[in-house]
């Protein structure tokens, strides 16, 4: 195999052009160029998705010389090929092959339902989504991963896995105990796979849904040190300068360093912590070796802020803390939501009450957020106000709204659920804006849990989004932007909007 540009696309028309005596075979061992992705050994373009993985690395030509940066043949003299494609005078064109399927490159995460440390802890929420299901998402955002499965022996992670978008693969409990090694997982999770779609991996990814903070680029980086050549095997790890002791009779000992000289952290190369994240294997070699250590093996430096690993409910109560610090913002759009739903006191008020003399409430409410829930009825998205307290003064808005209100409401989720099925709305396609902890149990209900910027800690580290803007000062209308655009100006759904007038529910 020759090689073709890093980035792993074609390989450019100048340069297909082979010397009259043919393409030299390839000798095995060879090195790999800097250019990274392999092509087929007439020249053809690789996939754009990456290169078909050799067994045992990249192979050049026989000479042993590095194909050149071009991605370009070289003709047997030794000559580079002339720039503008064209063909050297008393040379012939090499045939060309077609191109091969792209690469398989399936991501594995093994999730079993009996963790100790955490009880369902790979279903515990990390800003408003499943711990599965931010691994799913990482692995999806991945140019290279063109498959993602969950391994579990628990049918809620599966229906999560799936909701995420990924497939589930049961797993055996004789596979699902406490001393079940993950390799275990990923080997019979690789044997499902091909059964399933009648075609092996070329790389396989171990992906633990235990870091929470794991990116789609580091996804991308690591399998594409596989697909390369680079490397039969890769890794996450963490750089770190720190200074390691252990524990001896003798007292403590120095691990990595000699405690008589200290040198400053400028003149010392960095060592590197493992982080559990992500690894990835040529798969052929990892169904021979059943270890996720092989061959040479190359590591992916990531971000120490966002290594985290959660095995106790302490690592989970951090996750929920740094996730509004570490999480791109994201918000949803018109095309992920199919109703609005709205807390009352907190959200649409700054949640004080005033009260006259004769114990009458009065609150405050902005008036962009009628004008945003507004907009958000002539686009044809239900809304809905959902409050805990009966009150005169909710009614009384939903009225001025023209929105449905449900009030004096104990169980809100309950309530929210009944609703849902009542409307015909999948929860996962519902965004909920709370902002106190009686809002939790609908912020796991549904699929955009929605905190106000002055909500409380624990309802904002469970949210999937938080508004910039304070409860009562115009978050909701900063919503319907994220919905609809600045100018609250996006065009009504296809289907017809829903007239269902405002109406007025309460528990007994």
């Amino acid at each position: 195999m020759t090689a073709a540009p890093a980035s792993g696309t074609a390989a450019p028309a100048s340069g297909t052009a082979a010397p009259a005596s043919g393409t030299a075979a390839p000798a095995s061992g060879a090195a790999v160029p800097a250019s990274g992705a392999a092509v087929l050994a007439s020249g053809a373009a690789a996939p754009a998705s990456g290169a078909a993985v050799p067994a045992s690395g990249t192979a050049a030509p026989a000479s042993g010389a590095a194909a050149p940066a071009s991605g370009t043949a070289a003709p047997a003299s030794g000559a580079a090929a002339p720039a503008s494609g064209t063909l050297t005078p008393g040379t012939a064109p090499a045939a060309t092959a077609p191109a091969g399927p792209a690469p398989v490159v399936l991501a594995v995460i093994p999730a079993r339902g009996g963790s100790k440390g955490v009880p369902a802890k790979n279903l515990a929420p990390v800003a408003g989504v499943p711990l599965v299901g931010r691994a799913v998402r990482a692995c999806l955002g991945a140019r290279p991963v063109t498959h993602v499965v969950v391994s579990t022996d628990d049918p809620a992670i599966a229906a999560a896995a799936r909701a995420a978008g990924a497939e589930a693969v049961h797993r055996p409990a004789a596979i699902a105990g406490d001393t079940a090694t993950s390799e275990a997982a990923v080997l019979h999770a690789m044997d499902a796979f091909e059964a399933t779609h009648g075609r092996a991996a070329d790389v396989v990814l171990l992906v633990q849904c235990t870091s929470p903070f794991l990116t789609s680029a580091e996804v991308a980086e690591t399998a594409g040190r596989i697909l390369s050549g680079a490397a039969d095997t890769a890794f996450t790890a963490a750089p770190s300068h720190g200074f390691l002791w252990r524990e001896t009779a003798e007292g403590a000992e120095g691990v990595n360093h000699d405690r008589a000289h200290r040198p400053r952290r400028q003149d010392r190369e960095p060592e590197y912590l493992e982080t559990g994240a992500v690894y990835a294997m040529a798969a052929p070699g990892f169904r021979t070796h059943r270890h996720r250590f092989f061959g040479r093996t190359a590591l992916v430096a990531t971000d120490p802020a966002r290594v985290l690993e959660i095995d106790d409910p302490h690592d989970l109560a951090r996750a929920k803390a740094l996730a509004p610090l570490l999480d791109a913002p994201a918000t949803p759009g018109l095309a992920d939501v199919d109703a609005v739903v709205l807390d009352f006191d907190g959200t649409q008020t700054d949640d004080r009450v005033h009260l006259d003399a004769e114990g009458r409430e009065f609150v405050s409410a902005h008036r962009g957020d009628g004008l945003g829930i507004a907009a958000l009825r002539r686009a044809g998205l239900p809304v809905l106000i959902l409050s805990t307290e009966q009150n005169a003064v909710v009614a009384a808005r939903a009225r001025k709204l023209r929105i449905p209100v449900l009030h004096g409401i104990d169980r809100k989720d309950r309530a929210l659920k009944e609703w849902c099925e009542a409307e015909g709305i999948d929860p996962q396609r519902v965004l909920y804006a709370g902002n106190d902890v009686n809002d939790l149990p609908c912020f796991h209900l549904v699929g955009w849990p929605v905190a106000v910027s002055s909500a409380h800690d624990s309802v904002r580290a469970a949210a999937r989004a938080v508004t910039v803007t304070p409860g009562g000062a115009g978050a909701v209308r900063e919503i319907a932007a994220w919905l609809l655009g600045p100018e609250l100006d996006a065009p009504a759904r296809a289907t017809a909007a829903r007239t269902t007038p405002a109406r007025t529910t309460t528990e007994p």
